[in-house]
């Protein structure tokens, strides 16, 4: 029987199937309802996708990942959950008939809407319980990308939508509030914009789809990825600031440049010109292809705001503390090696044999070890107080291959310890099966004297008692063997 925290995802398109991951990769179990037969599949194909980019941007192990089912009816899939995510086609009518089967069987469970821009009070018309409708609009790839618009209507109950922000946050979203509900939104409002220039400058024989993609991604694209607007335009103002770049370009707000007012005829030569350039542009990926280059550069842009501490990657630092898992002290009656760490080989870890390259071995085995290191309390805020723990030597055995897609475990055996010394014994394994063992000598370290030192109390007090409990354990027969040594 699970003890799982459940959502139920009702439409598993691409955004309900980038819904659907996300609460499984968080370690929820998670229910689909979809007419589709082919749902499974895309679902399915999504889920993929996911697997092989949202752990990417984690620094700490990822939850183990909940249980996926599909059901027939809305009634099997909401019963039970926690939260709702509806995500069915942009049609009023078929949002209201939705929310009366789902609101049958669970009225006051949290049920946001994807939707791109029906108002709240527009979904909530005529609803059972209205209260518990709101607005969750997510941005495609829905496992990647943080924002959620959130926008409730004065029907809305504030601490049922402080609840559904928590929620996100918990898998990871950044859920920004709207204070007033408006059509689109906020951010779809700047799409349209963009969207209807974009059509004029094709329609109008200015640029290609090809063009208009390039201005953007090499030029604002970047600058907005990671400043937005305003912030971009003050840098601009200089020294000066934003009152200097509005008193610069306030003026141009007058000039005739764009056509925003004004919407291109919607007619079949203008969807042919547009569809002719895509399909020329870049129609000789799939889909499938274009999803998995988008999110291979999605995470190495993200990765590098995270290494900042800025914009969406301010997001992923302070989520990973979140997912931070600590296991439970041994005893000698329970002496286990610790597992510390969970991981999944990603695209960026295999060399050209397809097989994990020996840089993520030791990634691996440094995972493991600093899982250990803040379960005895000398993580990042020990760092931070001039402590730290060095490696001084390790020793690597590989014992088999771990390929893409294939999930580990990090667990450590202490084989001794002082004051001063730590010497630790890693095996990182897929199931039951030993991938590699590393053992590692580390020497605790007075950073700024530059020079060993004793260990602090509180993380002396923390660390002996596993000392003495896994001296209980079989010694590994690998520990300190040196290299080219024969087997026994």
């Amino acid at each position: 029987m699970t003890t799982n925290r459940k959502a139920a995802i009702i439409g598993g398109g691409v955004i309900g199937g980038g819904w659907a991951a996300r609460f499984l990769l968080s370690g929820w179990d998670v229910a689909v309802f979809d007419p589709d037969p082919e749902a499974p599949r895309k679902v399915g194909e999504v889920l993929a996708n996911a697997r092989a980019a949202l752990p990417a941007l984690a620094d700490v192990p990822m939850p183990a990942e909940g249980t996926l089912t599909f059901h027939d009816n809305i009634h099997d899939a909401v019963e039970g959950a926690e939260y709702i995510q509806e995500s069915v086609s942009e049609r009023l009518d078929l949002k209201h008939r939705v929310y009366a089967q789902i609101q049958q069987s669970a009225p006051d469970t949290l049920l946001g809407s994807s939707t791109s821009g029906f108002k709240p009070s527009e979904l909530q018309e005529n609803a059972a319980n209205p209260g518990s409708i709101f607005v969750a609009h997510p941005f495609n790839p829905v496992y990647l990308l943080p924002l959620a618009e959130v926008v409730p209507s004065p029907k809305n109950d504030a601490e049922k939508i402080e609840k559904a922000k928590e929620i996100l946050r918990e898998i990871g979203m950044f859920p920004l509030h709207v204070r007033k509900e408006i059509d689109a939104h906020i951010a779809d409002r700047f799409l349209e914009a963009v969207w209807r220039e974009a059509l004029w400058l094709v329609k109008d024989g200015i640029a290609t789809t090809e063009e208009i993609d390039e201005a953007i991604r090499m030029g604002f694209g970047l600058r907005w990825g990671q400043m937005g607007l305003f912030e971009t335009y003050r840098v601009a103002g200089g020294e000066a600031g934003m009152k200097h770049f509005m008193a610069q370009f306030g003026p141009c707000l007058s000039w005739p440049w764009t056509k925003l007012m004004d919407v291109p005829e919607f007619t079949d030569e203008l969807v042919d010109l547009i569809a002719g350039q895509s399909d020329e542009q870049s129609g000789m990926h799939s889909i499938r292809e274009l999803e998995r280059i988008r999110d291979r550069n999605l995470v190495g842009f993200l990765r590098v705001l995270k290494d900042s501490n800025w914009g969406a990657g301010k997001v992923l630092l302070d989520h990973d503390p979140r997912r931070r898992v600590t296991a439970p002290d041994p005893t000698p009656e329970t002496a286990a090696p610790m597992v510390l760490a969970h991981m999944q080989v990603l695209p960026g870890w295999i060399d050209y044999n397809g097989h994990m390259t020996e840089s993520r071995y030791l990634f691996a085995s440094s995972e493991t070890c600093d899982a250990f290191l803040r379960n005895i309390g000398a993580g990042m805020d020990y760092v931070a107080g001039g402590h730290s723990y060095y490696t001084a030597e390790s020793h690597i055995m590989h014992a088999g291959e771990a390929k893409l897609g294939d999930r580990l475990t990090g667990s450590v055996q202490v084989l001794g310890a002082d004051e001063k010394r730590l010497h630790l014994f890693i095996r990182i394994e897929r199931g039951e099966d030993l991938v590699a063992s590393i053992e590692q000598m580390l020497l605790h370290v007075d950073m700024k004297a530059g020079k060993s030192c004793p260990a602090k109390p509180e993380v002396l007090e923390r660390l002996m008692p596993i000392v003495e409990a896994h001296k209980a354990l079989e010694r590994p027969a690998t520990a300190g063997r040196h290299v080219g040594q024969k087997r026994a």
